[in-house]
């Protein structure tokens, strides 16, 4: 893994984090407990600050920035972010998926108990409420979030992804 310090500034973990070796982290990022950054996963807090909450997995080519002096980005708690998504400059309350190959750009806002579907592209200032489902390109919400996708979808792959850091620690 490679965890840089860039302008004096490193980034910061909580407890019970799995790290890929190969993934990159970088400056200004915050991260809390439970979290997993996965393979070739890019985490590059260098032009403005980027804040994980707890039980947050960072799938394999995953990228999150932001931008400089602008846009940072926060991420909250029980997240998943899909393989090659790209979260950039936005924020993301506690509760949410971000399929595989998502996009979801600056200055974003998505609120809890929602999934961005693989491959939506959510652009620019979008407010995603709670309780949405959004796809496409450019991403609109296609249906209300049932309890059975909350917990069946949201809850069960945050938690399968700490019981798979486990088997890499």
């Amino acid at each position: 893994m490679i965890i840089k310090e860039l302008n004096g500034v490193k980034p910061v973990f909580g407890t019970d984090c799995f790290i890929a070796e190969n993934a990159v982290i970088i400056g200004q990022v915050t991260m809390g407990n439970q979290c997993s950054i996965w393979y070739n996963a890019v985490i590059r807090g260098d032009v403005h600050y980027i804040k994980i909450g707890n039980k947050v997995n960072v799938q394999d080519g995953a990228v999150i920035h932001a931008t400089y002096k602008k846009s940072p980005t926060n991420i909250g708690n029980n997240v998943s972010i899909g393989h090659n998504a790209m979260v950039h400059g936005c924020t993301i309350y506690d509760d949410v998926l971000v399929g595989m190959g998502a996009i979801i750009m600056d200055d974003c806002i998505v609120e809890s108990n929602t999934i961005i579907a693989a491959g939506a592209v959510v652009i620019k200032g979008t407010h995603v409420k709670s309780g949405s489902i959004y796809a496409g390109v450019p991403a609109k919400k296609v249906k209300d979030i049932s309890q059975e996708l909350v917990s069946g979808e949201i809850y069960r792959i945050a938690d399968n992804y700490i019981k798979y850091a486990s088997w890499y620690k």
